[in-house]
C-alpha cells in the first residue's frame, strides 16, 4: 500500500472516533461484552435513531461487529486490536481536570482504576499489579520486548490449568503490553491476558462490579494471588 493509501485510511480512522457519541459507544464497549442498540443510546444519552446511525458507520468502518437476533440489535468491539487502540490512545490523554460529581461518579470512577476489564484483559492498578508480580517471578519478559517465558507459560497451563492451545489462537499475540490509561504502565494483552482473566472470573477470584467495565478481587481472589504470585495482604486492600 502506497503512503498516500495509507494516509486516507488513517484519516478515515480518525474520523469514525472524531464524535463524542461514537467515542462513548467504543469505550463502553471495552468491557468486551454484546450491546443492544438501546443499551447504548441509554448509555450515551441520545435518540436510538441517533444511534442507530452513529454505530452504522462503525460497522461499516470496521470498528464494530453486530448481529440480530430477533428485534434486537448487538454490536461489541470488532476484535482486540480494536480494544488495544482505544486503550493506546486513551493512554496519550491527560487526565481529565475536572473530577467527577456525585457520589456515583466519584465511586465508578474509583472502581475503575482500581481494577477493569480492557475487552478481554485485566486493567487497571489490579491488571498493572498481577502484570508486574509475574515479571518479578520470571513469568513474563519486559525487557526483551513483552513475552512470557517458558516458566511462564508452564505457570498458565500447570497452576490455573490453561489448555496450551488455548494460548495459541489465531493470528494474535500470546503476550502483549497493553499501555494501562490509569496507571500509565503496561498491563499484560494478548492471549495469555485474556485467558488468566477468564480463569480468575471463572473462580470467583475476581468478581464484575455491576454491568460495566469494573471488577474487584474478592477475598479467596486475594489469597490466590498471594499463594500464586507472593501479593501481599496490603498491596490486595488496595485492588
Amino acid at each position: 500500500m502506497t503512503t498516500p493509501a495509507y494516509s486516507s485510511e488513517l484519516a478515515r480512522l480518525a474520523a469514525l472516533l472524531a464524535d463524542r457519541t461514537r467515542a462513548t459507544f467504543c469505550l463502553a464497549l471495552l468491557d468486551g461484552r454484546a450491546w443492544t442498540l438501546g443499551e447504548l443510546a441509554a448509555y450515551a444519552q441520545v435518540a436510538p435513531s441517533t444511534a442507530s446511525e452513529h454505530l452504522t458507520r462503525l460497522t461499516e468502518g470496521g470498528l464494530l461487529a453486530e448481529h440480530r437476533q430477533g428485534r434486537h440489535r448487538y454490536v461489541r468491539l470488532a476484535g482486540p486490536r480494536v480494544a488495544e487502540l482505544l486503550e493506546t490512545l486513551t493512554a496519550q490523554l491527560d487526565p481529565p481536570t475536572e473530577a467527577p460529581h456525585g457520589l456515583r461518579a466519584v465511586h465508578s470512577s474509583a472502581a475503575l482504576a482500581r481494577g477493569r476489564t480492557c475487552y478481554d484483559h485485566l486493567a487497571g492498578r489490579l491488571g498493572v499489579t498481577i502484570t508486574d508480580a509475574m515479571t518479578g517471578c520470571g513469568l513474563l519478559d519486559q525487557d526483551g520486548g513483552f513475552a512470557l517465558t517458558d516458566a511462564g507459560r508452564d505457570w498458565l497451563t500447570g497452576r490455573l490449568d490453561i489448555e496450551p492451545a488455548a494460548l495459541r489462537t489465531g493470528r494474535r499475540p500470546q503476550a502483549r503490553g497493553c499501555l494501562d490509561w490509569t496507571e500509565r504502565r503496561p498491563h499484560l494483552a494478548g492471549t495469555a491476558g485474556a485467558r488468566l482473566c477468564e480463569r480468575l472470573l471463572d473462580r470467583r477470584w475476581i468478581r464484575r462490579i455491576g454491568s460495566g467495565r469494573a471488577v474487584r478481587l474478592t477475598r479467596d481472589g486475594a489469597t490466590a494471588l498471594h499463594d500464586l504470585l507472593g501479593i501481599d495482604g496490603a498491596t490486595a486492600d488496595l485492588l
